[in-house]
């Protein structure tokens, strides 16, 4: 199997064409014409996902983040995403990316945080307007399925979301039942849960301005850009596996996050 019909199916689920326009999407390193031995899905491509993937035999690195945002000038090895680039050609790896466009596709990062919260009669929060289809879009707002207390919801969050900080704005609302997210850098998605009336939004990467914009209108929950998007590992896994049943699929075991906490 070439390496071009995994991307090709990738891009059958979410399409290149979703992708936001300062994103880089795609195949970025290697040959599609290559064929495949195994893939290694994570969130993010560094030096020691590489050598990860040498030693899974893996030719073929699926990441939600692309290495490469923007284009490179020089190639001497000077910064991580240099080296990244030259170890992957070095041993003949390809390196794919599915960023924005997996985040607007309406089974996408943003649903599997609501999935992980248990959010029922989810619609994306904010519809690509340039877009036909309005199931295409970023965030996710549902319903839990009975109210809980806001506090607790952010304690059992704490541990649903696998993360060790949850930075919040003032519990102006006694219950949680409208929740609106959105994976990565959501802060502009504010408006759309305000006017969505949701309780909460939970997302990541707020400053410290942002929170002022709460306005006693809804909670903020931030709970970190890494922890928010950390299970799109696994969607992308769980698409693969089912799709492709005796090629070798797996999860890497490199934590990416560059964030530590005390």
């Amino acid at each position: 199997m070439k390496i071009e019909e995994i991307t090709k199916f990738l891009e059958g689920y979410a399409s290149l064409q979703y992708q936001e326009k300062y994103d880089n999407c795609g195949l970025i390193v290697g040959n599609e014409n290559v064929e495949a031995k195994g893939a290694l899905i994570t969130l993010d491509c560094t030096e020691e996902v590489i050598d990860e993937a040498i030693a899974e035999d893996c030719n073929l690195i699926i990441a939600h983040h692309p290495i490469i945002f923007n284009g490179l000038k020089k190639l001497n090895g000077s910064n991580y995403i240099e080296r990244t680039v030259i170890k992957a050609i070095k041993n003949d790896l390809a390196i794919y990316a599915m960023h924005t466009n997996l985040d607007k596709v309406y089974n996408g990062v943003s649903a599997k945080i609501a999935e992980r919260l248990g959010l029922d009669n989810c619609k994306v929060l904010a519809p690509d307007l340039h877009l036909q289809n309005q199931q295409v879009g970023l965030g996710i707002i549902g319903e839990l399925k009975e109210p809980i207390k806001t506090r607790k919801f952010l304690i059992d969050m704490k541990t649903n979301m696998q993360t060790n900080c949850i930075r919040y704005t003032s519990l102006v609302k006694e219950d949680v039942k409208c929740v609106a997210v959105c994976g990565g850098s959501g802060s502009v998605l504010l408006k759309n849960a305000k006017a969505a009336n949701a309780d909460i939004f939970i997302s990541a990467d707020f400053k410290y301005h942002d929170f002022f914009d709460a306005e006693n209108d809804i909670v903020i929950a931030d709970i970190g850009h890494y922890e928010s998007e950390q299970f799109t590992k696994d969607l992308i896994y769980d698409l693969l596996v089912k799709k492709f049943t005796k090629f070798a699929i797996r999860l890497s075991k490199v934590n990416t996050n560059p964030i530590k906490y005390l």
